[in-house]
């Protein structure tokens, strides 16, 4: 009896914490490649969009023509992962974007750019994420965006409270996609990369 070909997940490699989340994904049980080119879509059954500069990802996918082959396999209901900059670029609206920023889209999510400050502003804490057992997830924020509206169709998954009142949301889900406001992959916590493992394998059949 053949065994099931292993989970193959790209991890988009044009900035921000590639090697990361490729050591995250390995550490689940996943074989994880590094995305560069259009054709490299070709071989993955999911994507990661790192952390990094949200204007400059987007403007180093365009050089590489790699944004409507990227659009389309969203679309088309590729999962997709994105951590901080990776959410904003699943977002389908951008509050306090750079002058005629663009998205991959796909979550209908308006999400705020750097919402919680600069980088002197960056914190931990401890969350619950649905869906993530064994308790909460140390959550590391670095310029990070949050979500400030989300459509009928998304879940969110988590929230954390801010100091001037209320709740932030900082993890949310829609259908194959997935996006945090916050960094796993620079702990050594990787359940948040096993969430997104079992969402690509039940999308996979």
């Amino acid at each position: 009896m053949e065994s099931t070909p292993r989970i193959v997940i790209g991890v988009l490699a044009v900035q921000g914490d590639v090697v990361e989340h490729v050591r995250m994904l390995e550490d689940v049980g996943a074989h994880a490649v590094r995305v560069r080119r259009a054709a490299d879509l070709a071989n993955v059954d999911a994507l990661v969009i790192p952390g990094g500069e949200s204007t400059v990802m987007m403007r180093l996918i365009a050089q590489g023509d790699l944004l409507e082959p990227l659009r389309e396999r969203i679309a088309a209901g590729m999962p997709a992962y994105g951590s901080c900059a990776g959410m904003i670029l699943l977002a389908d609206r951008i509050l306090d974007g750079a002058a005629g920023q663009q998205t991959l889209g796909g979550l209908d999510v308006t999400v705020r750019r750097n919402a919680f400050g600069r980088q002197v502003a960056s914190f931990e804490a401890d969350v619950t994420v649905d869906g993530v057992d064994g308790g909460p997830v140390r959550a590391v924020f670095i310029r990070a965006p949050w979500v400030e509206e989300v459509g009928a169709g998304v879940e969110v998954l988590s929230s954390v409270a801010l100091p001037t009142g209320g709740e932030a949301v900082v993890a949310v889900r829609q259908g194959n996609l997935l996006a945090t406001s916050f960094h796993p992959e620079v702990t050594n916590d990787a359940r948040v990369h096993a969430l997104f493992v079992r969402m690509v394998e039940h999308a996979r059949g």
